[in-house]
């Protein structure tokens, strides 16, 4: 934010706000200050002046340096150039959804399903307000980027639940219940390939 302009940490609380950074980063009161305060110790951003309004705290004006600015550049170039390795937990559940029913999986994809189509519609709707408010669309990019995201996994988890619902997917039969399961429940599968399903028709 300091490449835009010297400001104060007030002020980066409000861009913050305004452009809805913290839809991108999780960031927080404290850790911002901490922030700036690392960044100082560091050289790459240098206090400019302090000021006082009334009875308000002392602000100090930050600025960003010439090291500043380059190691901002080559981090920049890094996160859009190089795919890092994330974890996301929905990746945990797929990998093991055999420990489940076919039945309760299409219905917690369901519940997700829901999630998600109120997550998009917020999402849109804060882009939406920031476009009508004057922001260009090159400071927006990450907003689509996680419009894009969440619809895609919207469109992923109607998808393997609808797979369920028309029995175009379903686990191994006959490997005996899920640990999951109730006694006597032979719905699902558990072996040592860890909850790796098939579709009917493939196997």
């Amino acid at each position: 934010m300091l490449c835009d302009g010297p400001m104060h940490p007030y002020e980066m609380q409000q861009r913050i706000r305004d452009h809805a950074y913290d839809s991108a980063v999780k960031i927080t009161h404290g850790s911002l200050y901490h922030t700036v305060e690392r960044l100082t110790g560091a050289g790459l951003i240098e206090p400019l002046e302090t000021s006082r309004e009334g009875r308000r705290p002392e602000r100090t004006v930050y600025a960003v340096t010439v090291a500043g600015r380059d190691a901002a550049c080559d981090r920049l170039a890094e996160l859009l150039a190089k795919p890092a390795q994330e974890f996301p937990l929905l990746g945990a559940g797929l990998a093991f959804l055999n420990l489940l029913s076919e039945r309760e999986v299409e219905q917690q994809l369901r519940f997700r399903a829901l999630a998600l189509e109120a997550e998009l519609a917020g999402h849109q709707t804060v882009n939406d307000s920031l476009l009508k408010r004057g922001l260009e669309r090159y400071k927006l990019i990450d907003h689509e980027w996680t419009i894009a995201r969440v619809r895609a996994e919207l469109d992923f988890v109607r998808g393997l639940a609808d797979d369920l619902e028309a029995g175009r997917l379903t686990w191994e039969e006959g490997a005996g219940p899920t640990c999951c399961a109730p006694p006597g429940d032979h719905g699902g599968r558990h072996d040592d390939d860890n909850a790796r399903y098939t579709e009917k028709g493939t196997s």
